[in-house]
């Protein structure tokens, strides 16, 4: 194994000092070793000035600093592009190699690609190492030797390929740095501001950091016997909300699918459904390796067929729908919950998709871009995954005729309605029985709790019934485009 005197880690959605694959290479192989963040231009500069993503990142940031300066080190931080940033700072610094960890998306992937092609004009080494996921590309692959498209023989693919390298692909990846090997930045070299970096401050959905990631994982594991049966229910606190920091890398995939493995060997089905769900994860990652296309398209070509509603009219809906007032109480809820905190309950995410494109008749890349802008967990492979999987575009989707019916969602997953209360104080004085369809409430209810539909709260922008016979006419033309296409293949 070649040794280095020199190297510089690239910190990217991995911004943690434990178990980090990157750091744990560099550290091996080298005798001294620069840290480095890049707050990239490229991806910077056309978000708005408040963004939880980027508030979230800074913190993050912020503390991996410190942790890096107790251990003798630091970060290196850059406000630039960073394409062009790592090559000049390695050749700055001098260092013989640049360690980072993969990336998997498109344009991650050719940056990527352009930094290595310009240190190696350069004369210096590019590693690269597999970190957010336990499984990639061609790990998991059917008997064929052809990625998955449908999930559950992935995850019983993934599952054997486990339990065949659990103590290799569960090992966590020592970070404990040789006394002097983490070299210090210059003294002038600082952390940037929110300010400097032209974002303003916001209030984040949950605590930030490895901290705020470890704490919220203690908080998990009291109450993951029952994740499966209270994550459905956006009223009860049943999700992890590590979400964001897994999308960040503030904890280590790794740590959390040891600790549901071994509480799935103990015979707790809520670990074993949480588990599952971290299995979608990868599931996303890999079919945005192999297809993406995914990206701009739907995942099934014959559902690029599908005519979606344009035009004034369409966009005053997609307006209604951004802004929370479809009408449908549970809909504009969590519409309200993902615009007030920047984090939506997953069943909320379903439904919301859902109403979207089949109530309202409207691209689902429109929603997938709004939920891009908005959720601080943003990730292009399970926000793509979950989008198209809604509107039924996507692998292993829903069938096109699946329609969630967002009162009965309603009725059965909010049923006394008090998450829909909590984002919509309108509706704080309707009965539970009348809180899902406020429209269906006698005028004697409305007045008892003070509404007047289409003042206090509006009445539906579309009738539930109606639009789902317009969806299914719409996705009609999915099935005949596959019925073509299997008769020309034919």
């Amino acid at each position: 194994m070649h040794r280095f005197d020199k190297s510089l880690v690239w910190f990217r959605r991995d911004l943690r000092d434990f178990d980090h694959a990157a750091l744990h290479a560099a550290l091996a192989r080298s005798a001294a070793v620069y840290c480095t963040f890049v707050f990239d231009k490229e991806i910077l500069d056309p978000l708005p000035r408040q963004d939880r993503r980027v508030a979230f990142i800074w913190a993050a940031v912020a503390e991996l600093d410190a942790a890096l300066r107790a251990a003798g080190g630091g970060l290196i931080v850059r406000h630039a592009s960073a394409a062009s940033e790592i090559p000049r700072l390695a050749a700055e610094l001098g260092v013989d190699a640049v360690f980072a960890n993969h990336d998997y998306e498109p344009a991650a992937v050719a940056r990527d690609a352009a930094v290595a092609g310009q240190l190696i004009a350069d004369g210096r080494a590019w590693l690269s190492f597999k970190d957010q996921v336990i499984f990639e590309r061609e790990e998991v692959l059917s008997q064929s030797e052809k990625p998955f498209s449908v999930f559950t023989p992935y995850k019983n693919a993934w599952l054997k390929t486990l339990h065949a390298t659990e103590e290799s692909s569960l090992a966590p990846h020592a970070v404990a740095p040789a006394q002097s090997q983490l070299v210090p930045p210059m003294d002038n070299d600082h952390l940037p501001t929110l300010t400097d970096l032209g974002f303003k401050e916001v209030p984040l959905p949950v605590p930030a950091g490895m901290s705020g990631g470890q704490a919220l994982f203690d908080e998990f594991t009291a109450r993951l016997a029952q994740y499966d049966r209270t994550r459905d229910f956006p009223a009860v606190k049943g999700p992890s909300y590590l979400s964001a920091h897994l999308r960040f890398g503030t904890v280590s995939i790794r740590g959390l699918v040891r600790h549901a493995l071994a509480a799935t060997r103990n015979g707790e089905s809520g670990a074993a459904t949480w588990l599952s769900e971290l299995i979608w994860r990868d599931f996303y990652f890999m079919i945005l390796h192999h297809h993406p296309h995914v990206v701009s398209q739907a995942f099934k070509p014959e559902y690029d067929a599908v005519a979606w509603e344009s035009g004034r009219h369409a966009d005053a809906l997609f307006e209604a729908w951004c802004e929370g007032r479809t009408g449908y109480p549970l809909v504009d809820a969590g519409m309200l919950q993902l615009n007030q905190t920047g984090y939506m309950h997953n069943r909320l995410r379903m439904v919301t998709a859902s109403f979207l494109v089949k109530d309202l008749g409207i691209d689902w890349r429109r929603g997938e871009r709004y939920f891009a802008e908005k959720l601080t967990d943003y990730d292009l492979a399970a926000n793509n995954g979950g989008w198209q999987w809604a509107a039924s575009t996507g692998c292993d989707a829903q069938p096109y005729f699946r329609i969630f019916n967002p009162v009965t969602q309603s009725e059965k997953f909010d049923p006394e309605g008090k998450f829909i209360k909590r984002y919509l104080p309108a509706l704080a004085q309707l009965p539970a029985k009348n809180v899902h369809a406020p429209w269906l409430s006698s005028p004697e209810a409305l007045r008892l709790a003070g509404i007047t539909l289409g003042k206090d709260y509006p009445p539906p922008i579309i009738q539930h019934d109606e639009a789902r016979k317009q969806t299914l006419e719409r996705f009609a033309v999915a099935k005949r485009s596959k019925a073509v296409a299997a008769d020309e293949d034919g």
